[in-house]
């Protein structure tokens, strides 16, 4: 007897440069037990993950499909950066035999989680006022930086995609400028992304040493422990720069979108970071906007604490294009 009555589940996958989660889900609802990971660098594409993934779960009928991809996404085609899968709707499909699918950039999966997520996963960093049905706003931080404004419609919800990484990354001060050259002259354009993720935290890190004389290199995960246990100084100079980065871009998005209905900071950098938001004054660098200053305290802004999030997102999105 199948495990699942046809036509009543649904796949979701959250397709990174590393690794693909998959896990069933029925209506809205993420059947936690099902999540399962695998690594990328072990499948020819996501097909066959998603046909292993499959067969592992009894091979149930699924009525609708979707990936969310770490990269952009146009025409139901997915692209990412470090990893030569096809990823579009035609191949999602064939993988499932769903009649429902969808391919979202994975920030506007997370986007379809907001107001889903369990208070307990949600740490408050800064606080502010907060209007239901707003506009909401989320920021991902990890192997790369992006933004995706959440907009509540008579249509129901309305989660656009963009590339903010790719932006160019603020200059305010000499020391800015002269990180934006460092950047620049080793990596070409100076985006966002290229300072605010995880290998960003690596660029300043050898930046803020190439500045104090010695030349040295971590891994990000080292100039996390090394802050942590304050071993070195530099790698506490690295984690207050980019905090001090992530508020002031954080504060341009928020008066670019306007979302009075929260802001949250979602991926793994972003979530590693969280012991140090106040001590290097991340609320600060988020509200120093000129006369703005005080506007700025009308934005609330949270960490997500669930790594399933964009699974939930997905399952949500995928209820809606159903009804």
């Amino acid at each position: 007897m199948p495990r699942y009555p046809d036509n009543t589940i649904s796949l979701v996958a959250d397709v990174g440069g590393t690794n693909t989660r998959v896990a069933l889900a029925r209506d809205e609802n993420l059947l936690v037990d099902t999540i399962r990971r695998y690594r990328n660098t072990e499948f020819a594409g996501l097909e066959t993950v998603l046909r292993r993934y499959l067969d592992e779960e009894g091979n149930p009928d699924c009525i609708g499909a979707s990936v969310a991809v770490a990269g952009p996404v146009r025409d139901g085609r997915g692209e990412l950066t470090n990893l030569d899968w096809a990823i579009d709707s035609e191949t999602l499909a064939r993988a499932t035999h769903a009649e429902t699918v969808a391919v979202l950039n994975d920030l506007q999966a997370q986007g379809h989680a907001i107001g889903r997520i369990p208070d307990e996963n949600l740490r408050l960093i800064v606080d502010g006022d907060e209007t239901s049905g707003a506009a909401s706003l989320v920021i991902g931080v990890g192997t790369g930086f992006n933004a995706a404004p959440v907009h509540e419609t008579p249509a129901g919800r309305y989660v656009p995609p963009s590339e903010a990484g790719h932006a160019n990354m603020p200059i305010r001060t000499e020391a800015e400028l002269r990180l934006c050259q460092y950047v620049e002259t080793a990596h070409g354009f100076p985006a966002v992304e290229d300072v605010l993720s995880g290998r960003g935290l690596e660029r300043i890190y050898a930046w803020a040493s190439s500045e104090a004389g010695l030349h040295n290199e971590l891994q990000a995960a080292e100039i996390m422990a090394a802050c942590d246990n304050g071993s070195d100084d530099v790698a506490r100079e690295a984690v207050s720069h980019f905090i001090r980065t992530l508020g002031t871009v954080a504060g341009n998005l928020a008066l670019n979108h306007l979302p009075f209905g929260g802001m949250y900071l979602v991926g793994g950098v972003a979530r590693a970071m969280t012991p140090w938001y106040d001590v290097f004054d991340f609320a600060g660098a988020f509200r120093d906007k000129g006369r703005f200053a005080g506007f700025m305290k009308n934005f609330r802004v949270s960490v997500i604490e669930d790594d399933y999030a964009a699974l939930t997102g997905l399952a949500v999105h995928l209820n809606a294009l159903r009804q």
